[in-house]
């Protein structure tokens, strides 16, 4: 098992926590949730730096809080991937670097290319404890639907790449046109020539769900999104009720089985449950752990 590893997108989802069923009564603080959870998983994605660019102090406590060999794979600020991004989250010192048309906004996607940069560097030094304690795995990058193939589209990538040499980079593209021939295999050898995992996918945007088996670094990383195709195209709702998909153990060991296929193409797999609705991403990670096991 330690060369394929299961976990979720998050530890702290308000659903997950206020359902009440997968964290005791008595584990009530920021501390006792996350070492709880290390109980039961070797790794989880952080999903909440993409909403804020993270605190150095936090990955201290992240690091502190959990086993030796424990990995966190962190999700790139919305900043850094084109996303809308609320005024309000960037941090102070860089709000001084924003014209009023853009401090006049609730959320902007296009800033200044020194304000980018400055972002670029905190979030890579505010990651350093993990990466000092050996528990830093993927920084997640999460296109939205509007990226898509383009010389600036790779010239993006590209240049994420020379921001952090060193680090195990992951790109998940949502725009279908990176996943089809002729693009796809563009695509792919352009990820597999910078040393950049491809994330493979299950999601309700893919024909079929399932979306193409590519592994392009040492690391395969695999994200389910859940297959709620309604939901997830609905205007109007909540963002939780996107992923609230529970996968059936029929489905998960048809992913068992591909999961393994990775890990013989790659040194390691990591499989993460994005349906984050009340403990469905909890119930379906512990599922495919037992399935691997199985297998």
């Amino acid at each position: 098992m330690e060369r394929i590893r299961v976990g979720t997108a998050s530890w702290t989802d308000k659903t997950l926590i206020k359902s009440g069923t997968f964290y005791p009564r008595r584990v009530t603080t920021a501390e006792s949730r996350l070492r709880f959870y290390a109980a039961h998983f070797d790794t989880v994605e952080v999903d909440s730096t993409y909403y804020a660019l993270p605190a150095e102090r936090n990955a201290a406590l992240w690091a502190r809080r959990t086993p030796p060999g424990f990995v966190f794979h962190i999700k790139a600020y919305s900043m850094l991937t084109g996303h809308p991004t609320l005024v309000k989250s960037i941090p102070k010192v860089l709000q001084q670097g924003l014209p009023n048309n853009i401090l006049g906004k609730n959320q902007a996607k296009e800033f200044p290319k020194e304000v980018v940069e400055a972002a670029f560097d905190m979030f890579r030094t505010a990651l350093i404890p993990l990466q000092e304690a050996g528990k830093l795995g993927c920084l997640l990058f999460q296109f939205p639907p509007w990226f898509v193939p383009s010389p600036g589209a790779y010239a993006w990538i590209e240049m994420v790449r020379e921001k952090f040499p060193h680090h195990h980079l992951a790109v998940e593209f949502r725009n279908w046109r990176w996943l089809t021939s002729p693009e796809k295999e563009r695509s792919l050898k352009f990820l597999k020539d910078h040393a950049i995992s491809y994330v493979i996918i299950d999601a309700p945007w893919i024909k079929g769900w399932e979306g193409p088996l590519a592994v392009t670094a040492a690391i395969a990383y695999v994200r389910f999104h859940g297959r709620n195709r309604e939901n997830w195209f609905k205007k109007g709702i909540a963002t939780v009720e996107r992923y609230r998909y529970l996968y059936k153990a029929e489905e998960l060991k048809r992913w068992a089985a591909k999961v393994e296929e990775a890990t013989k193409e790659g040194e390691k797999t990591f499989a993460i449950f994005n349906n984050c609705y009340e403990n469905y991403g909890i119930k379906n990670a512990k599922m495919l752990q037992h399935l691997v096991q199985e297998a």
